[in-house]
């Protein structure tokens, strides 16, 4: 059985991801209020593993994620990619005409703002979790409620789906990151084919973009770069990339090439990417 960490709780969408990523395998939930909360339980538990979401198609990067991952010091296993589905939850007994309040996490609200100004008559208010929404109205049996959340959620607490599908971008996905600490019983993927990597620059002219020469002279594509600014060091900033390649061995070329020309390089994780 794996013991796995996510934020949320079941019927969330790190519940979800989790188990389509260990498919077909039994898995024991470890569900955490916060990302804080789930590095504290892998940190407490080498064997324990992560699921993260690290950014959405819509919404963007978690930034704040991106800091949790390197102070912790886990690596990077794995990736999967999840298309978020949104459907609207309520006590069985409850139809359309009785709702009166809508409940889920603030980014939710936001990818159904259309369907919910379709719906003036809903007050909307915010909740800590799509999940948790829906579980906070089966537990207090809260007619006239309902949650924005993904439909599995129903069967978990009981509850019927109104309406499915209500998000306003249909192309709407939320990337997740397998995690593992250093010293966790979790070999490198043999089939590795994307990394995710994290350096800081001199403040000096063509700094990155020397950078990028390399990484372009060695055949390594470069799927995403994002830049957080250093906190007590102006106009510094550290660099977080995910690059693709088909040869493991001009990759290690590639970061011997870069490594003098950078900070604090370090390799996040190998992985097979999705």
């Amino acid at each position: 059985m794996r013991k796995i960490a996510i934020q949320g709780i079941r019927g969330s969408f790190h519940d979800i991801a989790a188990h389509q990523y260990f498919e077909g395998e039994t898995l024991q939930l470890i569900c955490c209020d916060t990302f804080e909360a789930l590095f504290r339980a892998m940190q407490a538990d080498s064997s324990v593993l992560g699921l993260m979401a690290i950014e959405n198609t819509i919404a963007g990067s978690l930034l704040h994620n991106y800091e949790l991952l390197r102070e912790s010091g886990v690596r990077i296993i794995g990736e999967h990619k999840l298309h978020i589905e949104h459907s609207l939850l309520c006590l069985p007994e409850d139809d359309p005409a009785s709702i009166v309040e809508v409940n889920s996490h603030p980014v939710a609200l936001a990818q159904c703002r259309n369907y919910l100004a379709a719906h003036p008559a809903y007050k909307v208010v915010l909740a800590d979790d799509t999940a948790g929404a829906a579980a906070a109205i089966s537990s207090q049996h809260l007619h006239g409620h309902a949650a924005i959340c993904h439909a599995d959620a129903a069967r978990l607490y009981g509850l019927k789906v109104l309406d499915r599908a209500i998000e306003d971008n249909k192309h709407n996905y939320t990337r997740f990151l397998v995690l593992a600490t250093q010293t966790a019983d979790s070999p490198a993927a043999t089939d590795a084919d994307k990394a995710s990597l994290v350096f800081a620059l001199p403040h000096e002219e063509g700094s990155l973009s020397q950078v990028l020469s390399i990484f372009s002279f060695y055949r390594i594509n470069l799927t995403k770069i994002q830049s957080l600014p250093i906190i007590g060091r102006e106009w510094e900033y550290l660099f977080y990339i995910d690059v693709c390649y088909d040869a493991a061995e001009r990759f290690r070329q590639s970061i011997q090439a870069v490594a003098p020309l950078t900070r604090e390089l370090r390799v996040l994780g190998e992985y097979r990417g999705k």
